[in-house]
């Protein structure tokens, strides 16, 4: 086991590390910090010291305002949607206090130095397919957020790309189980039921009709 660090007293961005937790996460110590804020949060020893996490969230929450404000995409209280998305793509990433941090900064997903820049991402989102209604979709799962390894997806293109999304063969055929239930005209949450809760065969899962209530 490496040697542990000591970052009692050390700062990083608006962050000073004040003590220890007792608590370890990834083979990481977690140090409770407080900004310059005066919010106090947990932050992981990797998170400190890669320059991952250099305030409580209140960095990202500043350069949104002041984008829309500079940029004019804040007007009668709206703020611009590529700006909403730009925010919520860095608090995933970055805050260890948003609900699906786990998922995406919690398993090493991060967002690549440039588009820390707001003014880059929305260049690259209109240069790029950005229409309303669509999502930022990485081709990757595993990849994090950066020119190469993003694009522009419907929900349903964004649904089947999920980590989670079981890949069924059938026939020879391969596809997602969103994708054969949109084929054999049943929902994907009785799909599912079939397999992974009833434990049905792949075949009669497909292919037994859907009883319709009378």
């Amino acid at each position: 086991m490496p040697k542990k660090i000591d970052l009692t007293g050390r700062r990083f961005g608006r962050l000073v590390v004040l003590y220890d937790t007792g608590e370890r996460k990834s083979g990481n110590v977690v140090w409770h910090c407080r900004c310059d804020c005066e919010n106090e949060v947990n932050v992981r020893s990797g998170d400190l010291t890669s320059g991952n996490t250099t305030s409580c969230g209140c960095y990202n929450r500043e350069r949104v305002a002041e984008a829309c404000t500079v940029h004019g995409m804040a007007q009668r209280g709206k703020q611009h949607p590529v700006y909403w998305i730009w925010s919520a793509m860095l608090q995933r990433c970055e805050n260890q206090d948003h609900k699906h941090y786990k998922n995406y900064g919690g398993r090493g997903i991060t967002v690549c130095p440039e588009w820390h820049d707001s003014q880059a991402f929305i260049d690259w989102a209109l240069a790029n397919g950005w229409q309303k209604g669509l999502t930022l979709d990485r081709i990757n799962n595993n990849g994090s957020y950066e020119p190469g390894n993003c694009r522009w997806a419907t929900r349903k293109e964004n649904n089947r790309n999920k980590r989670n999304n079981r890949l069924i063969t059938f026939n020879g055929k391969t596809q997602t189980m969103v994708e054969w239930a949109e084929e054999v005209n049943i929902s994907p949450r009785t799909l599912s039921l079939r397999i992974n809760k009833r434990h049905w065969p792949i075949e009669r899962a497909l292919t037994e009709p859907v009883r319709r209530r009378a």
